[in-house]
């Protein structure tokens, strides 16, 4: 993401966006068959990309310009991030606005307005139903 946003030059950006959609993409295939990125079991994995997707539609779609498709547009990577929030560990440490004011409010070269967008609205708590991808 941030190759994205701070990319330099079209080229650059472009390459950065390619690189950033492609492996979403293929982490959207990959969860299609199974609940966890290695499985039935939650993973150091998981965890890490977790912070990710945390900030990819509420951040970086807009900010770093990583705007080829939200997450919420994924139809296996999206169940997936609702069903890690749902789990007190994830949703009970994310603090959305907090990540917001801090993105949009400390990179001015990006936002030098440091104006917090009111968006997006989205519904975390969905059902997710990725449960039925368990063994």
């Amino acid at each position: 993401m941030h190759q994205c946003g701070f990319a330099a030059t079209q080229a650059a950006y472009d390459a950065a966006v390619a690189r950033l959609f492609a492996a979403l993409d293929d982490l959207d295939r990959r969860l299609a068959t199974r609940r966890y990125l290695f499985g039935d079991a939650l993973t150091e994995a998981d965890v890490r990309l977790w912070a990710t997707l945390a900030r990819f539609d509420p951040v970086y779609v807009t900010h770093f310009k990583a705007n080829l498709r939200r997450l919420a547009d994924y139809p296996n990577l999206w169940p997936y991030a609702r069903d890690l929030y749902q789990q007190p560990a994830f949703g009970g440490t994310t603090d959305f606005d907090h990540i917001k004011r801090h993105y949009f409010g400390t990179h001015p070269r990006l936002n030098p307005s440091r104006i917090v967008p009111a968006g997006p609205l989205l519904d975390w708590q969905e059902p997710h139903h990725r449960e039925r991808l368990a063994a």
